[in-house]
């Protein structure tokens, strides 16, 4: 069956390699978390000069990504939440999903960590002490992915969050991790985008390995169906790469040289 998958991508991009011949242009909405690792600038360029396809990335929380692609405003999608990608596909919006990638989500916090949370593996319970001790939380609320995984585990902590311990910033992953660092604040992020600011903060890993915090990729082409004006075949194209075993080579190598850990783990590839 992997043999087949794979022989499809390859006829994939020797059709597409042979009738795009001039350079176009494809729109993709993905994730701050993608964007903010630093993966795309090392995963888009060999498509775009393989194909001569521009790829315009607009990188937003995985909310408005798929809002993006059902409002045809976008050609393919690349995001983290896999009950809203369903719905998505589900609607009619967009066709030829794909598993992409994992890594994990990781609670972290000040070193000082008031709310005693660290070595725990049980991220309802952390975020449950966080809560007790009504320490400081930044929530992304921008209805990303990592949004939707916090949102879940405060339900299943039983917990309702709010208060003045309990702000929302409205902002990628990136800046939230700044802003807990500077206000010595906990903060639930995914690895990637947390490895690639791990330099620049001092905030550590407090919470992880629970299963509740794993974090695959999907990636999901916009149904011309829908919209006739989609570059549904430019679409697939990057989808065929992205999930190609170069593709998945430089997910599955990312980071290893700057942070001697990968930020991704590919699904494709063993």
């Amino acid at each position: 069956m992997k043999k087949k998958a794979l022989t499809f991508t390859v006829l994939i991009l020797v059709f597409c390699s042979g009738i795009l011949n001039a350079e176009q242009r494809l729109k993709m909405s993905t994730t701050t978390s993608t964007d903010n690792s630093g993966l795309l600038e090392a995963l888009i360029p060999p498509f775009e000069k393989m194909f001569d396809i521009k790829v315009d990335v607009i990188a937003v929380g995985t909310g408005k990504a798929l809002k993006l692609g059902e409002n045809g405003d976008v050609d393919i999608v690349f995001v983290h939440a896999r009950e809203a990608e369903d719905k998505f596909v589900d609607a009619g919006f967009g066709v030829n999903r794909r598993d992409v990638m994992y890594n994990d989500f990781v609670i972290v916090g000040p070193e000082d960590d008031p709310a005693g949370i660290k070595g725990m593996k049980d991220a309802a319970l952390a975020f449950k002490k966080i809560a007790e001790a009504k320490a400081p939380f930044i929530s992304r609320g921008d209805d990303s992915g990592t949004h939707k995984k916090e949102k879940r585990i405060w339900e299943k902590a039983g917990i309702s969050a709010k208060g003045q311990w309990y702000q929302e910033a409205g902002q990628g992953m990136g800046l939230v991790l700044t802003i807990a660092d500077e206000k010595k604040a906990y903060t639930l992020a995914d690895r990637g985008t947390f490895l690639a600011f791990s330099k620049k903060i001092s905030l550590p890993v407090l919470c992880e390995g629970d299963p509740e915090l794993y974090n695959p990729y999907g990636i999901i082409a916009v149904n011309p169906a829908k919209h006739a004006h989609v570059k549904y075949i430019h679409a697939m194209a990057l989808i065929g790469w992205i999930t190609s075993i170069q593709g998945q080579e430089i997910i599955r190598e990312f980071g290893k040289e700057k942070f001697n850990q990968p930020l991704f783990v590919p699904m494709s590839i063993k």
